[in-house]
């Protein structure tokens, strides 16, 4: 590692487009003072945020290191932590941390830090990452063999993150993975965090206006209000999650969002059952904040638009809070479904690029190009 002149430590964060660059941002604000503070050193740091898509084309993770290498060369930099918000695996296990105390570079995948509280997480392990490079076993003091794992705060605080296996010929030489249930769980909600699911709602316009205009038609409707009378809470909730199913189904099989791999091996069979999974959270996360957003507005349609008498002639029930919010309930399945049928007129490309970020989008063409080949 380069030590710049003055005691300034100088750190980049190389970051991917999209969150990952927001998140280093908001970080880069406090952690030099963080730093500066946990070194107990008397150094200064320097932090600079640097955005450009250093995975494009490939989540290999030696070349990603060799990427990160070459950059920091070009530069004045003294410590490189890139920042990425695909998943990325080594030796069959799903990578969170990679670091080369030689060359002073990190690279941490955002996904295995879990779908909450992922700012705070991210800066922790951002922090150790550069205590850890600027520590004593970058320069092989007390004696410790450089094979040997550094356990410190960064492992106990993101349990179940721990120390793996690192090649000799590869650039990094310390690793942290996750693995079991927990950390496939974590991966699993780290990339719908990533995928961002409430922007599928506008993403989607010409689904949404089908939904609203259905939704708008039914509000009105002599048969609706009787269908809505007749149903028990059982049927409501069946209905609801029969509309979202279907909608989340629909936009899943149209635009060719199902991942398929070409491979036979473990891992990419592995690979292919985390991806589809993380899709069928994102659309229906996604759908669900649509569903919840019809509620609303055909509750303050019928609000606006419904009269007392009109429904109680046809009904034989009074129209009260609980009559207003049955209705709204059942007209938001029912415009979920017209929806459905709108979202055949999206693009392929418009539905992939509200239910995925860039780097995400980018992977999945890339499997595609190469399930093609």
């Amino acid at each position: 590692m380069r030590v710049s002149s003055q005691d300034v430590t100088v750190v980049a964060l190389l970051s991917d487009p999209d969150a990952p660059t927001e998140i280093a941002q908001r970080m880069a604000r406090i952690l030099p003072a963080r730093l500066a503070d946990k070194s107990g050193q008397g150094r200064r740091f320097d932090v600079e945020v640097v955005s450009e898509p250093f995975t494009a084309g490939t989540e290999d993770q030696p070349t990603l290191m060799r990427r990160i290498m070459d950059r920091g060369r070009a530069e004045s930099w003294d410590i490189v932590v890139a920042l990425t918000d695909l998943p990325l695996h080594s030796h069959g296990r799903k990578l969170v941390l990679d670091l080369s105390h030689e060359h002073g570079l990190a690279l941490l995948s955002l996904p295995p830090l879990g779908g909450l509280r992922l700012q705070t997480r991210a800066r922790r392990a951002v922090e150790e990452a550069v205590l850890s490079l600027t520590g004593p076993r970058a320069t092989g003091a007390e004696g410790l063999p450089r094979s040997q794992p550094l356990l410190g705060p960064f492992v106990s605080r993101l349990a179940p993150i721990h120390p793996g296996q690192v090649g000799e010929e590869e650039t990094a030489d310390l690793r942290y993975v996750v693995s079991g249930p927990r950390g496939y769980l974590r991966v699993l909600l780290g990339m719908v965090r990533a995928n961002r699911p409430w922007r599928l709602v506008p993403g989607l316009s010409k689904a949404l206006a089908a939904a609203l205009a259905t939704g708008v038609a039914a509000t009105v409707n002599s048969t609706i209000w009787s269908l809505a009378e007749s149903l028990s809470a059982p049927r409501l909730v069946i209905a609801a999650v029969g509309s979202v199913a279907l909608m989340s189904g629909w936009l899943i099989v149209d635009a060719q969002l199902w991942h398929r791999s070409a491979e036979a091996s473990k891992e990419a069979r592995q690979k292919a059952r985390l991806y589809n999974a993380s899709t069928v959270m994102t659309v229906g996360i996604g759908v669900l904040v649509c569903y919840a957003g019809l509620i609303v507005i055909n509750l303050a349609w019928a609000l606006f638009i419904l009269n007392g008498q009109v429904f109680a002639s046809t009904t034989r029930t009074p129209l009260d809070a609980t009559e207003y919010w049955t209705l709204s309930w059942f007209v938001a399945s029912v415009a979920t479904v017209g929806g459905a049928l709108g979202s055949g007129l999206e693009s392929d490309e418009a539905i992939r690029a509200a239910a995925y970020s860039k780097r995400e989008q980018e992977r999945r063409q890339m499997l595609q190009d190469n399930d093609g080949d």
